[in-house]
């Protein structure tokens, strides 16, 4: 029986993300505090908590999951480490909040929520684009009729590349820019849809500016089409100039909404010296930029960790889980073997077994066919 007051968290990690996780964990303070932190970097573990105040400091999280207090455990690590970690955190008896995407494989997603089941233990996936307010209320004219029935909606994220080194390995993240934003665009089409069933997955992908980086893609364009009859348009880079650009359109029978993440919660702002921060991955703050504020909480981590910690409570049920990370997972895979083939693939979709989702694209025909001609 979990005990009352604020669920203790464990968080695994140390950088950008679990940053955010501490941070959205601050601002929203009621339901939840971090207790402990693991990271395999001691310099990086001593200073995030002395950043953020957290009493426990742990090189190996395995150490962490022993600590008896902790209910409940972020992991804000590389996409290759989320499945074992997620294992140990069940074995343990810890309630579990995985970063996207959930994992690198189908399989390894799919033995995530057996284990979960097994030990008894939440596994929560985390897509903060289904707790953003913006978003939310778009979600909301639309359930209300709004728009009349809805037969598109187009998700972009876009910037110059990811904030860690690791993201540029494909053996330690699964793939490039479609991996890493692409579930975003996925999960907030399937959802903003009602869970309408994906019954369609068309991708194209290249590598036009940071080939010297990674062997994944940096532009991709995904088509999505759902039993309902409406369609998905997914777009990412990390090849934008310029810092982040996040937003959503939604067209129906009788109406439409953009939705602009950072536009409408921006200070137009003139500087020749520059400033200290403007917005997630924005390089310069000199000329013409756009200062955001709140940002955590319009992006909505805050309010999708609190909603976990509620849920371990017992106050709510899960608006996100593993099995949406799943239903993720299948897309982006087949994502990758539509690139690859150079044709849309009908969903559901029987993934040859690969290492990572990426090598689908890297040694599919109709890349290899590109190449070729490229080079003549």
């Amino acid at each position: 029986m979990a005990s009352q007051g604020k669920v203790k968290v464990g968080i695994i990690g140390s950088q950008f993300e679990a940053d955010i996780h501490a941070a959205s964990l601050q601002i929203m303070p009621d339901a939840a505090e971090v207790v402990a932190e693991a990271s395999p970097t001691p310099g990086n573990a001593a200073a995030f908590a002395k950043k953020f105040g957290v009493p426990r400091v742990f090189t190996d999280y395995r150490e962490m999951l022993k600590e008896k207090d902790i209910e409940m455990v972020t992991i804000a690590a590389p996409n290759s480490l989320h499945a074992q970690m997620t294992k140990d955190c069940a074995a343990a008896g810890k309630h579990i909040v995985c970063e996207k995407p959930l994992a690198v494989t189908i399989a390894e997603g799919e033995e995530m929520i057996d284990v979960a089941k097994k030990h008894g233990v939440l596994l929560m996936y985390g897509e903060e684009l289904l707790f953003t307010p913006k978003f939310l209320k778009a979600k909301e004219m639309a359930d209300a009729g709004a728009f009349g029935k809805i037969h598109l909606i187009k998700q972009s994220e876009k910037h110059f590349g990811p904030h860690s080194d690791w993201f540029w390995d494909v053996n330690r993240s699964g793939g490039g820019a479609f991996m890493d934003l692409g579930c975003h665009g996925i999960a907030f089409c399937y959802w903003f849809l009602g869970r309408s069933p994906i019954t369609s997955v068309y991708c194209q992908m290249g590598t036009y500016v940071h080939g010297n980086k990674t062997q994944g893609e940096d532009e991709s364009l995904c088509i999505l089409e759902f039993e309902n009859g409406a369609v998905g348009l997914i777009e990412n880079s990390w090849a934008r100039r310029g810092g982040m650009d996040d937003r959503v359109e939604v067209f129906g029978s009788e109406g439409l909404t953009y939705a602009n993440l950072h536009m409408g919660n921006s200070l137009p702002t003139y500087s020749e010296k520059g400033y200290g921060y403007a917005v997630e991955k924005a390089p310069t703050t000199t000329g013409w930029t756009y200062p955001v504020f709140e940002e955590l909480w319009n992006y909505g981590t805050p309010q999708e960790l609190t909603h976990f910690a509620r849920c371990v409570r017992g106050k709510e049920i899960p608006k996100v889980t593993g099995e949406d990370g799943l239903t993720v997972m299948h897309a982006l895979v087949a994502g990758y073997a539509s690139a690859g083939e150079g044709r849309k693939i009908k969903m559901p979709f029987q993934s040859p077994a690969v290492k990572n989702p990426v090598d689908l694209w890297l040694n599919g025909p109709a890349r290899n066919q590109r190449q070729s001609s490229v080079r003549a």
